[in-house]
This record gives C-alpha cells, structure tokens and sequence, in this order.
C-alpha cells in the first residue's frame, strides 16, 4: 500500500524500548505521531543480549531494519556509578560497537544513538554546546558511562568517514517521565524523590534529600524527547550530535526540584539534606541554540506542570 503511493517503507528497530525513552517514542508513535510508511519495533534485553555480537547480529538478521534508534545501555544513577566504572565502561563499549557494527553490516540508513550531558567536560565554560564533548575529562564519579558514550560520536565520524554510513547521536539532559526507574540507590534524581516522599509519607518521617540540593539540572518531559526524536531520524542530516534540552533558563537546583515534588505530593514533613552524601557534577549547563536554529517553536512541557 505505502509503495504502491510512492512510499518506501521504513523498519525502525528501537533497542532498549522497554526504557523510559523507549516506552515514550512508543507512546507518541501509538497516539498519532507515527506515519503509515514506518513500521516500528521495540526491543529489550530480552530480545537479545546486545553485549553479544553474535546475538546483536542475530537480532538485525531477524528484523531486517532501515533505521535504528539505539537506546540500550547500561544506565544508573550518581551512586551506582560510582561504584561500578569498570563496568559501566566495558557493557556500553560491547553494546554500542555490536550495535553499530551490525547496522553497518546489514545496511542500516540510518542510527539515531542517545548520549548524555554527563559526557561533558567535568571542567568547563558555561553553557556546553556540541563542540565541546571532547574537550577535557568527564566528572570523576562516571568517566566510564562517559567514556563509552563519547566514543559512539568517535564511531560515527569514522563509520561515515570509511563508510559513508549515516550515524548520528542525540544528547537529551535529564529525561523523566512515566516508565522511569523508582529505585532510590539505582535510579535518577526525581523519580527517585518521589520514591523518597512516598516512604516519607507513608511512615510520617523527615525526606532526607542525598548531597546538599545546590547542583543545578536541566529537566526534560520524556514525550518531549520522543517527539524530538522522531524529527532527528526522520529530519536532521548532521552526524555531529545535537543537544535536546530546554533552555538554560529551565535550569533547576535539586533543593527546587525536591520542593516541587513535595508539592505536588502535598507533603506537609520537614525536608532534611544530608551533607555527607556526594553531589555528584554541580552543573552540566547546556546550550540548546542549535537544536532552536531547527525548531524555533518547538513546545516544551513546563517542568511544574
């Protein structure tokens, strides 16, 4: 039908679709964003351990994709990496060389892969901007998520270089949304607040926020992401990467992040910081100039809401 109307169809694999970022693209393709020549297919790691190249490569024989979004990774919160570097470097490296080597092989058109603001240089100018990933170390507390993430833009510089295959990365700021991970070790800042003001609650104890609440985020609305993901495979033709974010006038300290949610939750207990927890990067400012010289009036949801 789609050929017969001059469309060539599209096979989009998302790995690590049953993530937040994942379960979001889902959400948005399934309430009308999808286009009737794209057909989608999210996979997890129960679908194939992308750590394996036979497996990786398995996966792509089987579903036959033009274009990849690369979503899976090993992923965790501040103190979860600093524990496990090793291992945060050497699952990310496996991953990311299997899944770009085999849609290279299997003549993939297109990678869209997500990176992170963490990879920034840990000291740097303010705001950080798309030239800058590879200027200076990362924060010391996940150099090895860092590492292997700043190394699928070096993959897709040379995959094009050798190749000319069309490889690109995305690098969102802190995504939360439905479908995030609620563990309070493990997960990431908000959701795992809300974990923390649920037990406050349910106990009538103090909430006891890790580090001192003064680092600074930029917080973005998972469906937000996905719709921007969607123009990134479909729209943008860079192989350099491009910061997805809201403006750095959205940025927010974890004390006002933490005080949003209290409210939101109608909390009434006292908010305690304990100072001997580490903060972990103060700031990771990012510039989204780039990304507004493409959609100038691209609608973010307001972090509040």
């Amino acid at each position: 039908m789609t050929e017969a109307a001059g469309l060539v169809p599209k096979r989009i694999l998302v790995t690590g679709g049953t993530g937040l970022v994942g379960r979001a693209i889902e959400k948005v393709v399934a309430d009308g964003e999808g286009r009737p020549d794209e057909e989608w297919i999210f996979v997890s790691s129960r679908d194939a351990d992308l750590t394996n190249a036979a497996e990786t490569k398995a996966l792509f024989e089987q579903h036959k994709p033009t274009h990849v979004i690369h979503l899976a990774a090993m992923v965790g919160g501040l103190f979860k990496n600093i524990r496990y570097n090793l291992d945060f470097w050497r699952r990310n490296i496996h991953i990311n060389d299997n899944v770009l080597h085999s849609a290279y092989e299997t003549g993939v058109q297109k990678v869209v892969s997500c990176l992170s603001t963490c990879i920034f240089p840990d000291k740097t100018t303010y705001p950080i901007d798309e030239s800058m990933i590879h200027s200076g170390p990362p924060h010391s507390s996940n150099f090895g998520y860092s590492y292997a993430k700043r190394m699928i833009d070096i993959q897709n510089r040379a995959y094009f270089e050798q190749h000319g295959c069309r490889f690109t990365a995305v690098i969102p700021t802190n995504v939360f949304g439905p479908h995030d991970n609620f563990n309070i070790e493990d997960g990431h800042v908000l959701p795992g607040l809300i974990h923390k003001v649920y037990l406050a609650k349910q106990t009538g104890s103090a909430l006891t926020i890790w580090g001192t609440g003064k680092p600074r985020r930029q917080f973005i609305y998972s469906l937000d992401l996905a719709r921007l993901f969607l123009w990134v495979l479909r729209e943008y033709d860079e192989i350099e990467p491009i910061i997805l974010s809201v403006g750095e006038e959205e940025e927010v300290s974890i004390r006002e992040a933490a005080e949003a949610i209290v409210e939101a939750m109608d909390f009434r207990g006292e908010l305690v910081f304990d100072t001997t927890k580490a903060d972990g990067q103060f700031k990771k400012t990012a510039s989204n100039a780039k990304l507004r010289h493409y959609l100038p009036s691209f609608q973010f949801t307001p972090f509040r809401q």
